[in-house]
């Protein structure tokens, strides 16, 4: 059985437990978001892009 979640979920759920057990501030994780926001708008974002569908298919083997 196979289960599809969005990388959009997996880390809004990471940074949520970040901040429930960690002790991150609510705005600390705003402003993380906020600067991956930034970055996506450059020429580092294609880089982004390939490094993370490539860890994605090894973790999945697709």
């Amino acid at each position: 059985m196979n289960v599809t979640l969005p990388l959009v979920v997996v880390l809004g759920a990471l940074a949520w437990t970040a901040v429930k057990l960690l002790g991150i501030r609510l705005w600390v994780a705003a402003l993380i978001a906020l600067f991956g926001f930034y970055v996506a708008g450059t020429f580092l974002a294609p880089a982004i892009d390939q490094t993370t569908r490539s860890g994605v298919t090894a973790v999945t083997g697709k």
